[in-house]
């Protein structure tokens, strides 16, 4: 039996709103099963969250063999003298990233910029809840 998703669940996992989701169903966006209460059929939720993803477009413009990249902005930067912490929001996502505070300087990177996290790493853990 494939995974379907109640629409606040659904909502939670696009990070929008449960109104969102029905407005996507009666528009034909989402398709639904017979369950009463309706469902999002987990295939369906897992295509529209990577057109979701797609319609975040990328401002740098570069080539990258990086695949995890993630649009948001800047909410939050803690800076000494030499180290900084730079936080992004993209969607659901919290984005933490450490550098120097050089790198923030030249990159203009402040509470409200625009950026892009790059994401390029040899170990990734994958959970299901039980």
């Amino acid at each position: 039996m494939s995974a379907s998703y109640k629409i606040a669940q659904a909502a939670d996992l696009l990070g929008v709103s449960d109104d969102t989701v029905r407005r996507w169903v009666d528009q034909g966006v989402l398709s639904v099963t017979d369950a009463s209460p309706a469902e999002i059929p987990g295939d369906a939720l897992a295509r529209h969250a990577i057109a979701l993803a797609k319609s975040a477009e990328d401002p740098t413009g570069v080539r990258s063999s990086a695949r995890n990249r993630f649009t948001g902005l800047v909410t939050n930067v803690v800076m000494d003298t030499v180290a900084a912490q730079v936080e992004i929001q993209a969607g659901p996502h919290r984005v933490v990233s450490l550098m120097t505070s050089e790198a923030v300087r030249e990159l203009g990177l402040e509470v409200g910029s625009l950026a892009v996290a790059v994401v390029k790493a040899t170990t990734v853990i994958v959970e299901t809840p039980r």
